[in-house]
């Protein structure tokens, strides 16, 4: 090989050794991408916890991030997301309902089961003292998902297609339920006929009746339109609910340890401004509704014998899951 040839050789295998080398140095850098997902548009408590998840993280970490959340069920439903987070693929964080990590968890759905918080207040030192932690180090440890904050707040009531005001009128009632036993249990307990069905048919399931009610906090009651089927909200005030900001176990390893500790430090706060936020939002949805005229509240006089006859499905419920102790420091917090 002669001079000139040899000499073109070696410039072109160190320029495709600097082509390399830069292309690396590229993808090194190159941002990384969160995909979230959630059922609702930006209006709900849920979008905005998220989004403000989203702020936080990119404030802490001080790095190029992109967050891409995926609104509306355009990936599915709450189960879904869930299942995605535990594979480590398509979602990496999202709000989901305890009741929909059942299959991972058996105690997931202890997290807010009817009648576990006396109010508001009770509710948020139970959260401010973090008794729930070893049910989120369960589910983290059999799902592989982390509960990174707790948003919600909504007081959950029943909404019906006609006045139920008693235990007497509340009874063969056909209740949409979620999906774990708890849920159906209890609302059995009471003298109900519980159905479990996907939350985005309880529309038709009541328009259609297969179904005469289903229970939700005022935000899921206005963004799905349930007012329209059922517009008579008994006011059972039966659970306050707790929606977990959960991130995918695989996902969070793969990340930089600067990343991670923003992730840890923006969910619990991103679940602290959705409390507020949620808890401060109820009562007035439900003023905008009613003073519309699409939904009339409708008070119920049987509440405290309504707990009365579930509190020993819970105390069972509690024994079942190995929650005792939790169900006991529960109940202990004044």
């Amino acid at each position: 090989m002669n001079k000139s040839v040899s000499g073109l050789w070696c410039r072109a295998i160190v320029a495709a050794l600097a082509l390399a080398g830069f292309s690396a140095a590229a993808v090194a850098q190159q941002a990384i991408t969160l995909h979230g997902a959630v059922q609702f548009n930006d209006d709900h408590a849920f979008n905005k916890s998220l989004l403000k998840f989203e702020e936080l993280v990119k404030k802490y970490y001080g790095k190029p991030i992109n967050f891409v959340l995926h609104r509306n069920s355009e990936l599915g439903l709450e189960k879904q997301y869930f299942e995605y987070m535990a594979q480590g693929k398509a979602v990496d964080y999202a709000i989901v309902s305890p009741a929909h990590m059942s299959t991972f968890s058996k105690a997931a759905p202890f997290i807010d089961a009817p009648f576990l918080f006396r109010d508001i207040d009770h509710w948020n030192k139970v959260l401010d003292a973090d008794l729930l932690k070893p049910i989120a180090d369960e589910i983290n440890q059999k799902a592989e998902v982390m509960l990174i904050g707790y948003a919600g707040g909504g007081t959950r009531n029943i909404f019906v297609n006609k006045p139920v005001r008693n235990l007497a009128e509340m009874k063969g009632l056909k209740v949409r339920v979620q999906g774990a036993p708890i849920w159906s249990r209890t609302f059995a307990a009471v003298g109900m006929s519980p159905t479990v069905v996907a939350y985005n048919e309880v529309y038709n399931g009541i328009q259609n009746n297969v179904l005469s009610a289903g229970e939700n906090e005022a935000a899921g009651v206005e963004s799905m339109k349930f007012y329209e089927v059922a517009p008579n909200l008994s006011m059972t005030q039966h659970a306050i609910t707790i929606r977990p900001i959960a991130f995918s176990g695989k996902t969070f390893k793969k990340l930089p340890a600067d990343l991670q500790a923003a992730i840890i430090r923006a969910g619990k706060e991103a679940g602290a401004y959705g409390r507020q936020v949620e808890s401060s939002e109820d009562s007035a949805k439900l003023d905008a509704l009613e003073k519309a005229g699409k939904l009339k509240r409708i008070p119920f006089a049987d509440r405290a014998e309504m707990k009365r006859l579930v509190d020993p499905v819970m105390a069972a419920y509690a024994k079942e899951i190995d929650a005792e102790a939790i169900y006991t420091k529960i109940n202990a917090t004044k």
